[in-house]
């Protein structure tokens, strides 16, 4: 889609070509404006104003879970949201408007502000490990096309490893981030989760400790326009319908549209946008654990609407992941034999395989569903869908 039409001086559309349109194009209007202190404030793009099928998430008020009533009503509705969409929104998370607009500010400038050579410096070391910059064109989507997607990842242990340059002075902001996120946010969700089961409060808690070696993270990732030619190949799939890896997926929420849930009666909705909500969904992870009590709902990215197109789209996240020491074998009393939890892989053992394959082409058309394509991890059929 051309950009013409949006350009305010004609003499752009005459002597510039179409990239450089673009790119001057997001300096005038979408780009971060106004400074303070030494990072540029993130002004969030205008939420689309088209008309999309929506899906009806519950909302979740975590201000109602300070009282063993509050939470016992709020598990509820975690159990009946995770039944119905597998999707929630959490609202009053401790966080303001202000305080996340700062993180996004921060994770703009973790993409802009650091030159392609400093960013091969920290990228991921290992394939089974999410650390550091993901460069585009990483992962295969269709028919050679590759993901236009970069990402940076930061341990739970914010000083675990070295940041570039420009994130040293923020890293502070981070660590709080991460740390309210892991015990204010992600402990309040497992303890709804278990009580949701008639577990002990603890019982999920447990298995996440903040101080334990694991890889739950912060995660910045910013997805980038194709071409139009791109977008034919792949049918306009940014990232094919999967479920996450971890536990928790804690996703702040952005205006870009572009997420999508498989619902249950098999049609693709939207996740709209609410301002400064939370949009959470488990993994195979609480999947193993629960004993198939709280399953994964599928979910993709696909090219944003007509009206934000041509739009980078900006996300902050928080990934979380049991201690890489706990067995992923059912809590439930009864559902797995001393045998079965003894075999059990490791928290450690499942992300590392998962980490490593994922992206690389080696899953296989499925014999039984169409459009799906699997393969067996660990003994556990991983799939993505097209």
């Amino acid at each position: 889609m051309s950009n013409s039409s949006t350009t305010p001086l004609p003499f752009i559309r005459l002597f510039l070509s179409p990239l450089t349109r673009l790119e001057l194009a997001k300096r005038l209007f979408f780009k971060r404006s106004t400074t303070r202190g030494d990072l540029v404030e993130y002004v969030p793009p205008s939420s689309t104003t088209e008309l999309l099928d929506w899906a009806d998430l519950a909302i979740i008020d975590l201000s109602k879970a300070g009282t063993h009533e509050g939470r016992k009503a709020l598990a509820e509705e975690v159990v009946q949201a995770m039944d119905t969409q597998g999707f929630f929104y959490i609202v009053n998370h401790g966080y303001t408007v202000e305080q996340t607009r700062r993180m996004f500010a921060v994770a703009s400038s973790t993409f802009d502000d650091v030159d392609s050579e400093e960013k091969k410096t920290f990228m991921g070391k290992s394939p089974a490990v999410y650390e550091g910059y993901k460069p585009r064109q990483t992962w295969q989507i269709e028919q050679g096309v590759t993901d236009q997607i970069e990402q940076y990842n930061i341990n739970h242990d914010v000083r675990k490893r070295k940041h570039p340059h420009m994130l040293r002075p923020h890293l502070d902001e981070i660590e709080k981030f991460s740390r309210h996120y892991h015990i204010h946010v992600l402990f309040t969700i497992l303890r709804l989760m278990a009580m949701g089961m008639k577990l002990p409060e603890d019982t999920f808690v447990d298995m996440h400790r903040f101080e334990a070696p694991g890889e739950s993270s912060v995660r910045f990732m910013k997805y980038y326009p194709r071409s139009a030619e791109e977008e034919v190949q792949t049918k306009n799939v940014w990232l094919k319908g999967h479920t996450d890896i971890g536990s928790i997926t804690i996703l702040c929420s952005q205006p870009i549209s572009g997420l999508q849930i498989l619902s249950r009666d098999g049609v693709w909705r939207y996740i709209k946008h609410i301002e400064n909500a939370l949009v959470v969904n488990s993994g195979d992870v609480m999947q193993l654990l629960s004993g198939n009590f709280y399953k994964p709902t599928i979910h993709r990215v696909i090219q944003p609407p007509r009206d934000q197109e041509r739009l980078e789209r900006l996300g902050v996240f928080y990934f979380a992941m049991a201690a890489d020491d706990v067995k992923l074998a059912s809590v439930r009393a009864g559902a797995a034999s001393d045998l079965e939890k003894a075999q059990a892989p490791t928290m450690s053992d499942w992300r590392k395989e998962r980490t490593e394959r994922y992206g690389t082409g080696s899953m296989k058309p499925s014999s039984k569903e169409e459009k799906v394509e699997e393969e067996v991890i660990l003994g556990v059929v991983v799939k993505e869908y097209n």
